[in-house]
């Protein structure tokens, strides 16, 4: 019997809540049933406890965090105290997700069929299977640009009226990037509404024949699910790796199907050429269900046809738009290479509309003629952090007065990490940066202290009478190649007339084998292992000045730290050459902390007036990543 309210005291009141919501998400419900296996020796028996702990950790932030969730949205706690509850519920969530991290270090795939294999299984056990079906998708594959694909598709259909969900990867700062409702983040509170429930579904039907999923895995049902829940109109599916074995390839009929701008990547697993790399993308082509590319080269191109011809399904080639066909706007993402996404990205829309029934409302449009208005609002609305984006650091003096007398300290932030992306990105980087005035239609053209607004032109910074120097900030995973990745960055740069004055060579913070929420502890620990960027450096070293047996200059710590300036990254000049005979390496620094490195950045413009310091950060999206979330704070 439920005792009314007016017989108790508020004191008793919360207690008797929180005594129903304790039986409402009662252990027993979401119990984690596992076992410990009868281990062969002391190390396995002592693993075994220590994941069965972490998994009992893990359940009982659980149930404390759901309960009190449950007391805010019942109107028990002020808003201080339902951010606490959200920031602790969402940490349980991340803790969570990284327990589904098996290894280090991503895979070789070869478990890619069994895996694919257990999804289906896993859409059964969510009840998601049937319901898949009404997801009217747009599925899109690729090597560069499926991202940007993705956001212009996304941000057209929106201008169109429909609700719209986007799934994206990887995220930068927080996992919650990857879902985007009508053109928003989720929010953290429908994230962990449908984060637990999905977990504990999961969790019951787990068996030792089907385990719980590994983490792209269950981001990917978690999309599926936050979808169906959220109903939206249409849902934009990014895959992650490779299509024809990937988690998103469970859609059985999406709408239509897209594939951008292919190369060399991830050849460990999707092959060693082109033609195998293109037929694990063509994996996402279905019978009945029309597709589209852009310009391939012919062997990829053969391979897509060949694909499409066996399914019996038309496959276009969508022209590159022209800035002519924007009726003078600008497309919301920046570089040259966007025209290509954003050409396949409104064939895929108009495709799209057409099977939905939603066209007829552009019947009186002249297609020859021009774009309609929610496409061109669209394509230059469309944002996506981490790629062509330009951020302006403004420092805050100690003394007010002088507050306006450092240097400019710009960061220019591009996650390209294959030879054809990081070409792109050379492009762009050497077009803006050598554009003091960067118009304002730029992707991503932020300032410190207004995070989320771009910058308008009389926002600019005026740059008369200041030095620029041009810094590199790098790092790759180990399995990318950096003997294919700097010569596309150095030659396409030094072509337009665009040398660095020094390459700083940095571990990301953020780890394969952990999830971190965008609110986490930034560690300042300097103890990385720096192995991979003192190689990076040596390569970097080899390909500018031929230095083939040179020992690369020593990592900087916290000692060397004010002796920046030293290594040439005020004076340096790019056309000087190394000495190795002395191992003087004044264009290049290996630097153990990405904190330390922002730190030293913004003592150089604070210390210098007259310098500007134009700082082009790529090679990984997780630096990217980690820098804005820097930057952010």
């Amino acid at each position: 019997m439920e005792i009314p309210r007016t017989q108790l005291s508020p004191r008793a009141h919360q207690n008797h809540l929180l005594r129903s919501h304790r039986s409402r998400f009662h252990p027993a419900r979401y119990a984690v049933h596992s076992t410990v296996p009868d281990p062969e020796s002391k190390q396995q028996k002592a693993a075994a406890l220590r994941g069965e702990f972490h998994r009992r950790r893990i359940q009982e932030r659980t149930n404390t965090v759901l309960q009190y969730l449950e007391m805010g949205t019942n109107g028990l706690l002020h808003s201080q105290q339902q951010d606490l509850v959200l920031s602790s519920a969402y940490e349980a969530a991340m803790e969570a997700l990284s327990s589904l991290i098996t290894q280090r270090k991503r895979g070789n795939g070869s478990k890619r069929t069994e895996k694919f294999d257990q999804m289906f299984r896993y859409l059964q056990a969510l009840g998601l299977e049937q319901r898949l079906a009404g997801l009217k998708i747009i599925h899109i594959a690729g090597t560069k640009g499926k991202g940007s694909t993705c956001t212009f598709s996304e941000a057209i259909l929106r201008e169109c009226g429909l609700q719209t969900g986007l799934f994206t990867s990887p995220h930068l700062m927080d996992v919650r990037e990857r879902y985007r409702i009508n053109g928003s983040d989720i929010s953290r509170e429908k994230f962990l509404l449908h984060f637990w429930e999905c977990w504990h579904q999961l969790k019951a039907k787990s068996v030792k024949d089907l385990p719980m999923p590994s983490l792209f895995q269950f981001l990917t049902l978690l999309a599926f699910k936050i979808f169906l829940s959220e109903k939206v109109d249409v849902a934009i599916i990014e895959v992650g790796l490779g299509g024809r074995f990937d988690s998103t390839n469970v859609v059985k009929e999406p709408v239509v199907t897209g594939i951008t701008s292919l190369g060399m990547d991830h050849m460990e697993i999707l092959g060693d050429t082109i033609e195998k790399i293109a037929f694990e993308k063509a994996g996402i082509f279905k019978p009945h269900v029309p597709a589209f590319t852009v310009p391939q080269s012919s062997e990829a191109m053969s391979v897509l046809h060949d694909r499409a011809s066996k399914l019996m399904i038309p496959l276009d080639v969508a022209p590159p738009l022209s800035s002519k066909t924007l009726n003078g706007l600008h497309l919301g993402l920046a570089g040259d290479h966007q025209f290509t996404n954003a050409g396949l990205a409104v064939a895929l829309c108009r495709c799209w509309l057409k099977r939905t029934g939603h066209l007829s409302s552009f019947l009186n449009e002249n297609w020859d003629a021009g774009l309609p208005e929610p496409f061109l609002r669209g394509l230059s609305a469309a944002r996506l952090s981490g790629r062509a984006q330009i951020f302006h650091d403004e420092l805050e003096s100690e003394e007010p007065e002088i507050n306006n007398s450092s240097g400019d300290l710009i960061f220019y932030l591009d996650g390209a990490h294959s030879p054809e992306s990081m070409e792109a990105c050379a492009k762009w980087f050497s077009n803006v940066a050598s554009d003091v005035r960067h118009s304002s239609h730029e992707n991503g053209h932020i300032k410190r202290n207004d995070f989320q607004k771009n910058l308008t032109n009389e926002n600019c910074y005026n740059v008369a009478n200041k030095v620029s120097r041009k810094i590199l900030l790098f790092n790759c995973m180990e399995v990318r190649d950096p003997h294919l990745l700097f010569p596309q960055l150095i030659n396409t740069c030094a072509s337009k007339g665009v040398h660095f004055s020094k390459a700083l060579f940095v571990p990301s913070m953020s780890t394969y084998h952990k999830v971190d929420s965008g609110a986490s502890t930034i560690s300042s620990d300097i103890s990385h292992d720096v192995s991979w960027q003192y190689n990076l450096q040596r390569i970097w070293e080899k390909l500018i000045y031929g230095n083939r047996d040179a020992t690369v200059d020593s990592c900087l710590n916290s000692e060397k730290s004010a002796s920046l300036s030293s290594l040439g990254l005020l004076s340096g000049d790019p056309s000087q050459k190394s000495d190795p005979a002395n191992q003087k390496f004044t264009n290049s620094a290996v630097i153990p902390s990405l904190p330390l490195t922002l730190k030293l950045l913004r003592d150089c413009v604070r210390e210098n007036p007259t310098l500007q310091l134009q700082v082009l950060v790529t090679g990984s999206l997780h630096l990217v990543g980690d820098v804005l979330r820097l930057l952010k704070r």
